[in-house]
Formats: structure tokens, sequence, C-alpha cells
């Protein structure tokens, strides 16, 4: 059954974001062309009119999927350590995130190729990328001024080659690729990174 009942905070919020966790999913099955907003509506059991009551537009929903998605990329960036243990942190749950966030990288994937095609989608592509960016490009002047990697390096361009290694291993054509190449990606970014020493416990 339908649930038309007006929802209170806690549950608007839970509605909400099971909304954007079943366009996620469509997304991460069935491409842009399975993301239908009567579908997603009827997954999470509200009808149309309240999907639209949360999200007004389907570029409001993608702009949130693309959130939840980023939300996963930057929660791997830990608030405690040194800059360079930060940084070192963050790739290396980015290399599980390879390996086991199947979804993730389909949805990235979906997003890489179908930008170019969408300006309203390029516009919120390019917004998610340059947070993530400046987020790292925050990490890597830091940890280089601290000794802790290589530093000579260009900050923005690091940061840059970073971003596009990570995105573009969740193009289709690529896709594919053998869990085990996850580590090598990482390893290869460490050693671009220069860093001095170990910087995680059980590396």
């Amino acid at each position: 059954m339908i649930d038309e009942t007006p929802a209170p905070a806690s549950r608007a919020a839970d509605r909400r974001h099971a909304l954007v966790a079943a366009a996620f999913g469509r997304i991460a099955r069935d491409g842009f062309e399975g993301l239908r907003t009567r579908d997603i509506a009827a997954d999470v059991g509200v009808n149309i009119a309240t999907l639209h009551y949360y999200f007004p537009t389907k570029e409001a929903l993608i702009r949130a999927v693309i959130g939840h998605a980023m939300h996963r990329f930057t929660a791997t960036m830990p608030a405690e350590g040194s800059p360079g243990e930060q940084l070192h942190t963050h790739l290396r749950t980015l290399g599980r995130l390879l390996k086991e966030d199947h979804e993730l990288w389909a949805v990235m994937g979906e997003l890489v190729l179908r930008a170019p095609r969408d300006p309203h989608l390029e516009h919120i592509v390019r917004e998610t990328d340059e947070f993530w960016h400046r987020k790292l490009s925050e990490l890597i002047r830091r940890a280089a001024a601290a000794g802790e990697i290589d530093p000579t390096l260009e900050v923005d361009d690091t940061a840059a080659l970073i971003v596009v290694a990570l995105k573009g291993v969740s193009l289709p054509s690529v896709a594919g690729f053998q869990p085990q190449r996850a580590d090598q990606i990482i390893r290869q970014l460490e050693r671009l990174l220069g860093f001095s020493q170990p910087q995680t416990k059980g590396d």
C-alpha cells in the first residue's frame, strides 16, 4: 500500500535517504535510462507527489545521488592524524572501495559517461570534482609542508591526477579489471606522492 501520510522530521529524513538510495541502486543496475521517478517512488512505497515533495525535479534527485556517492569518498578522509597519515588512509580506503563497492563504481561510471552529453549533470559533476580536488590539494599541500611526501610535487596537478585515475577505473571499458589491480593503482599513487615512510599501522 502506498503511504501518503505526512512524515515527522525524523521519518522525513529516513524517507529522503530511502529515495536517494533507491535512485542510486537504479542507476547502478540500469544506468540513467533506468532512472524513472515513478519506479523510484514505488520502490520506496510512496506516490510520485511525495517524491516530488522531497525532490521537485529529476535534477534535484540526481544531485542528491551524486552527493550520496561523493560522501562515500569524503568519508574516507579521516579527521585525525598527520596530513600524510590522513592522505595515506584516504587512498587505502578508496582502494578498498574499488574492490568492494561495485554499485558505487557503476554509478560513477554512468556519471562520467553521461555528463559530457548533459549540461545539468556536467555542472553537478564538475562541482563535486572540484570539491574533491580542493580537499585532496589541501591534504597534499599540508603533507608536503610536513615533509611526509615529496615536497617538489605540483599540488594541483597531483590532486587532479588522483581524481582522474580513480574515476577512470569506473569506466565500463576498464570496469572489469581484476580486484587486485586496485592495490596496484593505490601503490602507484603512493609512489607518485613519494611517501617517505609507512603512514598507517598494518600496511
